[in-house]
């Protein structure tokens, strides 16, 4: 159950130039972690892949705190959360930043996201110690548990965000969208429309400002937000280029109930091959962004493959030859012995590489996160 508490000081949190002040009543849902309390660890769970440092997740090095919006029940309205693990306890701590949410169904709402996003089950805890006891370097470094987002939708549509582009734009996009998401909430969607296009605003003007001036963040707009929005004012304001019209259709698509994204719905490799199969008549869609969903699903045997996959294999493997055209033999000749999780092997090496290189990623601060990769083309 929530605990309130007060406090007499204000809480303050810097983030990208914002300072955040939230209230001085909040509430506290404990989170159970179960089965998972031997293995688990906070800041290896959420600092191990690029889809924790992407808006609208925060990270806090100093305190070790996730802090993000998560929806309600009504699917529309959203809460800042700060999640923590308090030292000895056998449970994760929500902090909810308002003080009315008394409903046992919307504590559970909250619960299961966080759930969710930190990979809190017996499936994962199982998959956990099957890679730990095939890898013990995972056990010793506590990996496992790839980061993902609160629904497979935000998923995907970050999975979209990370094709044939910088990693300083994928991040830049996944922050626009989180922006248009505040101002959708907060002025409805055809008022912001009709308001946004009187003002003659080129994209690349409009990230101009953006990059000095910070607008608010919002949550990251789900399938209902987006499928209403005309693909050019996407274009316009989120500096989308051609995933626009990707994530427009996937959007539409999973509101007329043509895809379903629910991760129950997805529970061996034959409804993993029907759910891609569909996806792929996205176009824009193909094995790179189906092979991310397909890990935030929880199936590790596809590896997404792009030119960062072919730096890392000519770096760490010395497969100087391995080009576009030769990576997916590569992969698999390197990866194949930690089946079926090839894809949590790649990661614990490409964390390794990346700690190698900028020291622990759960210390960076957000600012540096632009400077983690380079650009990257995927393979379709």
């Amino acid at each position: 159950m929530f605990t309130n508490r007060k406090r007499k000081e204000r809480e303050i949190v810097v983030e990208h130039g914002h300072i955040h002040k939230w209230p001085s009543d909040y509430m506290v849902l404990p989170l159970p972690l179960g089965n998972c309390v031997e293995t688990f660890n906070l800041e290896k769970a959420v600092c191990n892949h690029g889809l924790f440092m992407m808006a609208p997740n925060l990270w806090i090095p100093s305190s070790k705190i996730l802090q993000r919006p998560l929806r309600l029940a009504d699917g529309s309205s959203s809460v800042v959360v700060s999640i923590y693990h308090p030292l000895n306890l056998p449970s994760l701590h929500i902090r909810v930043h308002a003080n009315h949410l008394s409903s046992s169904d919307q504590q559970a709402i909250l619960q299961e996201q966080v759930a969710r996003i930190l990979r809190i089950s017996d499936k994962d805890e199982q998959d956990v110690r099957e890679f730990q006891m095939l890898n013990p370097k995972a056990k010793v470094k506590a990996f496992g548990r790839l980061f993902r987002s609160p629904t497979l939708f935000e998923d995907a549509v970050k999975s979209i965000l990370f094709c044939n582009c910088t990693w300083s734009r994928t991040l830049e996009m996944a922050r626009t969208l989180c922006e248009l998401q505040f101002d959708l909430s907060a002025a409805g969607l055809r008022r912001f429309i009709k308001h946004s296009s009187n003002k003659e605003t080129t994209a690349s003007s409009t990230l101009h400002v953006q990059k000095f001036k910070p607008r608010p963040l919002g949550n990251f707009p789900n399938s209902r937000e987006l499928a209403g929005l005309p693909k050019d004012f996407l274009v316009k304001h989120c500096n989308l280029g051609y995933r626009a019209k990707t994530i427009l259709v996937l959007a539409q698509r999973v509101e007329k109930m043509k895809l379903q994204l629910q991760d129950h719905l997805v529970t061996d490799l034959a409804s993993l091959e029907v759910l891609n199969s569909k996806l792929k008549k996205v176009k824009g869609i193909g094995n790179f962004t189906t092979a991310n969903i397909s890990m935030c699903l929880g199936f590790y045997h596809l590896i997404p493959v792009d030119t960062e996959t072919i730096k890392h294999l000519q770096k760490i493997h010395d497969k100087e030859s391995s080009s576009m055209a030769t990576v997916q033999a590569d992969v698999q000749q390197v990866y194949d012995k930690s089946a079926p999780f090839q894809c949590l092997a790649y990661w614990l090496e490409q964390v390794e590489y990346y700690e190698s290189k900028l020291g622990k990623l759960s210390d960076l601060p957000p600012s540096s996160y632009y400077t983690v990769a380079s650009s990257s083309k995927c393979m379709s």
